[in-house]
């Protein structure tokens, strides 16, 4: 999991563009869909001198862009979109958390997609962002995902609605496909937060205690990943009172809406597991006491034993010169049966009483 760190010294201005993210291997590429009820075209590896020529503000434009590695490239779609640098600061820096920023008549969005990474214990982080105009989406991924190969799929069979609706509708289920992405992650880390609590009920091995630390750091790290994004989603209702950017319809907000209510229920279904990782944590404990506390039963019953017989051996030990016993011809091993039947007697009497 990435943690943001402050770097002494390094300040992103913005008006000097520098992507800060992990995938800086990955390429960029454009994509773009023009759609409308009836028709649709779709360009792969589209150049930003097709602009021009192919973005068609009478229908629905989006343009999907994977990798951020190249500059020059953000700041073409910057300027020819009228977009101002701080939302390409934003776009490009990836430490940010998610918000929601309207200027003008450009409307920015950024969120953190997030999804368990392989078999590990981390989470895959991936920020997405959303510039929205009247009749344009245009999406920042850092690299090619297929988060969204299902809507692709719908827009080119006219599946649903989202032919027929505006560019807001699209941003809309992108939102909530990535929304989704949450749910299979937090699904993930409570099938390993059930095989916690079932091993800490049978193990005392540190590296459990290490995994349930490991599973608490996720929960707080998707709580304040999804904080933010319920926060900039009750914002979206501002701009539906003010009644002035044009690129979302007003029947769009309710949909904006619902996702704001799954955030929500997020959050209530977040802090219900870390509630069940506490209970792992305490299962953790409370075996580590468990098996001290058997530990010193073990060593309270020998030593109770073994105090009697001391006592017997140190008497036999004092090395006065008229000790009766000493003369006697069978005295040791009088005593030592002596010493056993007392063992004997008090293992028996421990056991009657239920102490072990």
């Amino acid at each position: 999991m990435r943690k943001i760190k402050y770097k002494k010294g390094r300040k992103l201005q913005p008006y000097n563009l520098e992507y800060t993210g992990i995938h800086k291997q990955h390429e960029s590429e454009m994509q773009l869909f023009v759609y409308d009820n009836v028709n649709l075209t779709e360009y792969e590896d589209f150049k930003v001198s097709y602009l021009d020529k192919y973005i068609d503000t009478q229908k629905n434009n989006w343009l999907n862009i994977h990798g951020l590695n190249n500059i020059e490239l953000i700041k073409a779609i910057g300027s020819y979109f009228h977009v101002d640098n701080f939302m390409l600061t934003d776009i490009l820096n990836t430490t940010r958390r998610t918000k929601l920023e309207e200027q003008s008549d450009v409307l920015f969005f950024n969120i953190k997609s997030l999804l368990p990474a392989g078999d590990s214990d981390n989470i895959s982080i991936e920020q997405i962002s959303f510039l929205i105009k009247e009749g344009i989406l245009i999406s920042f991924q850092e690299k090619r995902s297929d988060f969204f190969t299902h809507i692709r799929e719908r827009i080119r069979t006219h599946s649903g609605l989202v032919r027929s609706k505006k560019v807001d509708y699209l941003l809309y289920i992108l939102l909530d496909a990535i929304m989704e992405n949450f749910y299979i992650t937090i699904e993930n880390e409570e099938d390993k937060v059930e095989e916690l609590i079932n091993l800490s009920k049978k193990s005392a091995d540190p590296l459990t205690l290490e995994r349930i630390e490991k599973h608490r750091d996720n929960f707080n790290f998707l709580k304040r990943s999804i904080i933010p994004l319920r926060d900039s989603l009750y914002e979206i209702k501002s701009i539906k009172d003010d009644d002035v950017f044009n690129a979302m319809e007003m029947e769009s907000f309710s949909f904006f809406a619902r996702l704001h209510q799954k955030s929500l229920e997020l959050l209530e279904q977040i802090e219900s597991d870390m509630g069940s990782l506490e209970s792992a944590s305490n299962f953790y404990f409370a075996a580590q006491t468990h098996k001290m506390n058997e530990i010193m039963k073990t060593l309270t019953i020998v030593s109770a034993i073994f105090i009697p017989l001391t006592f017997i051996v140190g008497v036999y030990g004092m090395n006065f010169k008229f000790m009766p016993e000493l003369e006697y011809r069978n005295g040791y091993y009088i005593i030592i049966g002596i010493m056993v039947l007392i063992g004997i007697g008090m293992i028996f009497y421990f056991k009657k009483r239920k102490w072990f």
